[in-house]
């Protein structure tokens, strides 16, 4: 059997495919095995979440059934249970994601590779996928990365495409692959980008002062959905975790009205109330000192007050507090999904039956964000990823026999 693409999905499934005692060949138009996944890894490698299995299954909004199903074959704590298996200690953070002890991506990626090799699985490094011949036969172009090279063609039972979304394409992932499937009629949603910043038209001030760095301990809100967290100025806007958590339905306002609100609560664990009672009290200090001395909003957080807040509501008390509590940002654009850590879209959800199989294609078998599902950063994509490749590599078994 044939596995095109060496990411967590595709890795997946040929350790699950060759311990079944399968051949199996991975090929990958990388020179090397699981880029994303070492980049992803460069601050720590965030493998999964340790909160319960139903907060944890809505994270993949309207793709929750199919993910309930797949993680009820390889849940978190089968993940770190298999990491365990190679060796790779992990562990809780404060925030509840799971991370290797060492904190690298490469030393979970070298272990599982040498495994890999031991079950007898080969390896094939800068082989582009370009379809299929007339006999139905794999079509590659092997040379050097993004280079024309010589045409292979390889002939297996089953085939498993794990080829990425169009996010971070210098890893491998550029979406090259959508022509392809449909041309064989298959059904594929537009790739767009997924836990990615967004543009904010900031004024020189507030650019110049703040951009880089971080707006902590705040409350966000969009479309019905709100969470406490952090995210960063940029130059061009606004990025980090908590605006990942939002940007599904952020970038669908955008894409349908042409912008988004972001609505901030700057001081999240103070009443309404208790801030109105606070700002009554200020006399006769500058609005700044007052801010800074009694509520402890200085740096980017009080900048963005006076970014958004009208100048009239400034003065009044009930009128600040409402500011601070609900204050609205404009989103007008969505960072390129080049530089998005994931992308949304991809092949119908329909399209598939229970093993990941192609309907209309028996023997083609589909995993990881080539598929059409999203989920936020916090360990939810990986687990997603390592569980597809988990019930693809089965399905293949299970086909073949």
């Amino acid at each position: 059997m044939a596995i095109i693409g060496a990411g967590p999905a595709g890795l997946m499934a040929a350790e699950i495919a060759a311990a079944a005692g399968l051949r199996v060949a991975v090929y990958d138009h990388t020179p090397t095995p699981a880029r994303k996944l070492l980049l992803a890894g460069r601050g720590g490698l965030n493998l999964t979440h340790s909160e319960p299995l139903d907060r944890f299954l809505s994270r993949y909004g309207a793709a929750e059934p199919l993910f309930r199903r797949l993680l009820a074959g390889f849940s978190p704590d089968d993940l770190r249970g298999w990491a365990a298996g190679l060796g790779i200690e992990t562990f809780v953070g404060s925030s509840g994601r799971v991370f290797p002890v060492q904190m690298k991506a490469s030393t979970l990626v070298r272990a599982w590779l040498r495994r890999l090799d031991g079950l007898g699985v080969t390896l094939h490094s800068r082989h582009r996928w370009t379809g299929w011949d007339d006999t139905g036969a794999l079509t590659f172009r092997h040379g050097a990365f993004d280079q024309e090279g010589e045409t292979v063609t390889v002939a297996p039972r089953a085939t498993l495409l794990a080829l990425g979304g169009a996010s971070w394409p210098r890893t491998g992932s550029d979406g090259g692959w959508v022509p392809l499937l449909e041309g064989l009629g298959v059904e594929v949603a537009p790739l767009a980008p997924s836990n990615m910043g967004f543009e904010v038209p900031w004024s020189d001030h507030l650019r110049d002062r703040f951009a880089g760095q971080p707006v902590k301990s705040v409350g966000l809100s969009a479309a019905g959905k709100r969470l406490k967290g952090e995210f960063v100025i940029t130059e061009t806007g606004i990025e980090g975790g908590a605006v990942y958590a939002l940007s599904a339905p952020l970038r669908d306002a955008i894409a349908a009205e042409g912008w988004a609100t972001l609505t901030l609560d700057l001081l999240p664990d103070m009443a309404e109330a208790e801030l109105v009672k606070r700002l009554r009290r200020r006399g006769a200090e500058s609005l700044s000192t007052f801010l800074k001395k009694s509520l402890s909003l200085t740096g980017p957080r009080a900048a963005l007050l006076r970014e958004f807040a009208p100048a009239a509501d400034l003065t009044d008390p009930v009128a600040l507090a409402r500011q601070i509590k609900g204050l609205s940002v404009v989103l007008t654009g969505v960072r390129p999904i080049e530089r998005a850590i994931s992308s949304a879209g991809g092949v119908r959800l329909s399209e598939l039956d229970d093993r990941l199989m192609l309907i209309r294609r028996p023997g083609l078998f589909l995993a990881g964000e080539m598929l059409d599902w999203e989920a936020p950063t916090g360990g939810y994509l990986l687990q997603g990823c390592f569980a597809m490749g988990v019930a693809a590599g089965k399905g293949m078994v299970e086909w073949l026999r």
